[in-house]
């Protein structure tokens, strides 16, 4: 059985789906898509605290499909600009997940993954599929991957 890992950029998936369809992406639906393709041996989900009821009953919920929750405290800065990336923190776990499974899944859009999704397929013949807003995604992404699936209406709320 292929084993998946997957990583979601979940600040990403939030706002391209909100811009795009005005809707929220429905991670239940995607886990269950993704158990029909294997066997999900690690499910991190990348997030920012700000504290507030809806955030802790969002991430319980990841929690119960199935989903490890990282955190990352969310930075206001004096000048207005707020701050919560989790790329680096992503990217690290990527590289160290690759060579201990078949299939690396990404929900996110962002182009900045390109090279990491490239580099993984050459370092371990990892199977890399990305998962986004396909008029919010960087060609980039598309590209270096080997599988895209488009969020649909099959994958909001």
């Amino acid at each position: 059985m292929t084993k998946i890992a997957i990583f979601a950029d979940v600040q990403n998936i939030y706002y391209t789906c909100k811009e795009a369809y005005q809707k929220q992406f429905n991670y239940r639906a995607f886990w269950q898509n993704m158990v029909c393709q294997g066997d999900i041996v690690l499910a991190n989900a990348y997030a920012i605290h700000k504290g507030d009821d809806g955030q802790h009953k969002f991430q319980k919920a990841l929690k119960s499909i199935g989903f490890n929750v990282k955190l990352k405290p969310y930075i206001q800065r004096a000048d207005g600009s707020a701050k919560g990336d989790w790329d680096v923190g992503i990217a690290i776990d990527i590289m160290e997940t690759a060579a201990k499974v078949d299939k690396i899944v990404l929900l996110s859009g962002d182009g900045d993954f390109d090279l990491l999704l490239l580099r993984i397929r050459q370092l371990y013949q990892v199977e890399t599929q990305v998962v986004s807003v396909p008029l919010l995604t960087a060609n980039s992404l598309i590209e270096a991957c080997d599988q895209y699936t488009e969020i649909n209406a099959d994958l909001l709320l």
